[in-house]
């Protein structure tokens, strides 16, 4: 509690990276409910703008290393719950 946590995501594809490359961050609660995503990268970063994690997310990634890894600023107990990292690069998923 209180200090910066990283969330780890590596991927390797077997297509070329482009900008078509997407990493979508989904989140639910320990309590259960519905997923709802925290984070979209294609070309930049958009962390996301609403809900309980505005203004906390950071990008640490680098999709050339195959690096999709983000950063929660002051996290809490109630932030408890299952992350997900999803990396499409089309035509590979």
């Amino acid at each position: 509690v209180g200090e910066e946590v990283l969330l780890k995501c590596s991927f390797k594809s077997s297509s070329p990276i482009t900008e078509s490359l997407q990493v979508d961050w989904t989140y639910r609660p320990l309590s259960g409910g519905q997923m709802e995503t925290i984070f979209h990268y294609q070309s930049a970063p958009h962390p996301t703008t609403a809900g309980k994690f505005k203004d906390r997310i950071s990008w640490l990634g680098n999709v050339a290393n195959g690096d999709a890894s983000i950063a929660i600023q002051s996290p809490a107990l109630s932030d408890n719950g299952t992350f997900i990292c999803s990396v499409k690069n089309p035509p590979d998923v």
